[in-house]
């Protein structure tokens, strides 16, 4: 007799089979960070996760970043980080730090992909022109060497997903001068999302989605489209921290992301779940027609 367990894995893999299916060679773009970025377990989980995608025939894109180990980096040579508006302030000092530790990260996750049977590559922004910026202030005070995205040439990216190959991108930029610049993961992940046409964006974070009242975790939002995110942004009910991802989610879509996911990257897994189940988690944030 095949137990009742082996027949659940079963459903599993038929309820799976249709969005395999409507993605099979589609791009799909992952903004890993949060908790998952330091939980060894977790950071294996959400590796898993892609790798899997890419055996199942999508085609992942990872961009990551890297803050609190940036922060801790500085720390150890006696730098305070600041922020203004959310955004570190990154004098020549702190930008050598922060490139040294996310190209560290870099090729810690290249590595873990391919421990698990993937090719990956892993790049800067920088590389072949891939992330263009101009120097981002914050309320028009000058804040350092923090990039605010122009252009992203995405050939590079084809290229790579052409051969095979898994990207892992770091959130640094490089402007028309050639100078090195930090670059918000969230933005650079949006950015490059839509210069790739991806069929989804995914962002890892701390909470479970979106929430009509961020005080209020009863008040989960599964579905919410673009024009809901903007007047969530225009009339605050949006906390500090979700107003600007909730903007690159917004962006994202009207460059022609088809989806954007909010999930708890705490939750093992989560990638998998919101993909391949017909519940979903998080928060999908969708064109008005869709909705």
């Amino acid at each position: 007799m095949v137990s009742q367990k082996i027949l659940d894995k079963a459903e599993v893999l038929i309820e799976a089979l249709p969005y395999i299916q409507k993605f099979n060679r589609k791009i799909i773009v992952v903004k890993y960070g949060g908790s998952a970025m330091t939980d060894d377990k977790l950071k294996r989980n959400v590796i898993e996760d892609v790798v899997l995608l890419k055996l199942v025939g999508f085609k992942p894109v990872i961009v990551h970043g890297g803050g609190k180990e940036i922060s801790a980096w500085l720390s150890r040579i006696g730098k305070t980080s600041e922020f203004k508006k959310g955004l570190r302030v990154t004098d020549e000092e702190t930008m050598e730090v922060a490139e040294m530790v996310l190209n560290k990260v870099n090729k810690e996750l290249v590595s873990l992909i391919q421990s698990l049977g993937v090719k990956a590559v892993g790049v800067s922004g920088k590389d072949a022109g891939l992330i263009n910026v101009t120097r981002k202030t914050a309320d028009g005070e000058d804040i350092g060497f923090v990039g605010d995205v122009q252009n992203v040439n995405p050939k590079l990216l084809y290229d790579l997903l052409e051969k095979d190959f898994l990207p892992v991108v770091c959130p640094v930029g490089g402007d028309d001068d050639y100078h090195s610049y930090n670059v918000n993961a969230d933005e650079a992940a949006s950015a490059i999302a839509e210069a790739l046409h991806a069929e989804k964006l995914a962002f890892l974070t701390d909470i479970e989605g979106v929430y009509y009242d961020k005080d209020d975790p009863d008040s989960l939002i599964s579905v919410l489209p673009i024009s809901g995110a903007e007047k969530m942004i225009a009339d605050g009910h949006a906390g500090g921290g979700m107003i600007p991802k909730l903007q690159n989610c917004v962006d994202a879509i009207r460059g022609n992301v088809n989806r954007v996911h909010i999930l708890d990257g705490r939750i093992p897994h989560c990638l998998l779940l919101e993909i391949f189940t017909n519940e979903g988690i998080g928060t999908a944030i969708v064109k008005d027609e869709e909705a």
